[in-house]
């Protein structure tokens, strides 16, 4: 499992995914959200704007992450 670190909390989950270069671009990050692609804390998540804090674990393209902040 990789740790991301984040600066401030929450962040929301497309920025994250954009923001870690998980993908190519914020569109791309809204349709693996929308498609189901993206799991948090064990939980398929659909919600873009899902807040994302220290401590959750984000599944995405067969990985694990857990959030830290710094």
């Amino acid at each position: 499992m990789k740790n991301i670190e984040i600066n401030k909390e929450p962040i929301a989950l497309y920025q994250l995914l954009k923001f870690e270069a998980l993908v190519s671009s914020g569109g791309e990050a809204k349709g693996v959200i929308d498609n189901g692609q993206v799991l948090v804390n064990g939980e398929v998540e659909t919600r873009r704007r899902k807040k994302i804090m220290t401590g959750d674990i984000i599944e995405f393209n067969n990985e694990s992450f857990t959030i830290k902040i710094v």
